[in-house]
């Protein structure tokens, strides 16, 4: 054989029979580790989680959770009327904290509350392990409401992959609000609707963001 014929040999192509095994993807978006902390940090952190999961699990820790940290929302009785998959319905009843002079439903009611049903439906998909704050809020009045409001929510995406990937991210409701009624061939009246956007944060993110922050603050106090 030829030196030439030798070389070009010994360039050919080496076929390889089966499969190549996929690389395992690497997660979309990375959750910081939060900082290390004692003992009793610890323990005000997994008391903190477990309060949020139970202020998402029935009316009755609801209300107790809203009697603590939510006065307003207590007063004023909002509470879960449905929960099926991503169908979530909130009702708020006609009591006298949420009416105005004329004996109707307080618009400040309405669009009050709308931010809570919004957060009651993110906040129970989300967990204990996430901070959930209202980004934007669109409230349109179409009539008045004489009687107990629901709000139908619906998401315009799908949250639970959004939950999977383990980062920040921004959500959008579409709600529905609609008067009660006692009869059953009555149909219920369109009272308002709004569009809501809610900004969610893991809470080992936001922790280890704002150990960051004081880092930052205590090398600037250092230097001065």
């Amino acid at each position: 054989m030829k030196p030439a014929e030798l070389s070009a040999s010994n360039s050919a192509p080496i076929a390889v029979t089966g499969t190549v095994p996929e690389q395992p993807k690497a997660p979309i978006r990375a959750v910081p580790q939060p900082p290390k902390v004692g003992w009793f940090k610890k323990k005000i952190h997994n008391l903190e989680s477990r309060i949020s999961r139970l202020s998402t699990k029935n009316n009755f820790w609801h209300r107790v959770c809203s009697w603590a940290f939510l006065p307003l929302a207590y007063r004023s009785g909002i509470k879960f009327r449905h929960v099926t998959g991503d169908s979530f319905s909130v009702v708020l009843p006609f009591r006298r904290f949420n009416k105005n002079w004329y004996s109707a439903m307080a618009g400040a009611s309405l669009l009050g509350n709308s931010e809570v049903a919004g957060g009651m439906f993110v906040f129970g998909k989300c967990g204990g392990d996430y901070t959930v704050v209202c980004k934007h809020l669109e409230y349109k009045f179409l009539r008045p409401c004489y009687g107990p409001a629901i709000y139908n929510i619906e998401p315009k995406e799908d949250i639970d992959p959004l939950v999977k990937d383990g980062g920040e991210f921004n959500i959008t409701l579409d709600m529905s609000v609609v008067q009660a009624v006692h009869k059953k061939d009555h149909a219920e009246p369109r009272v308002g609707k709004a569009t809501i956007t809610f900004h969610v944060t893991p809470k080992a993110q936001a922790r280890a963001r704002w150990h960051r922050r004081l880092q930052r603050l205590a090398g600037k106090a250092k230097k001065i």
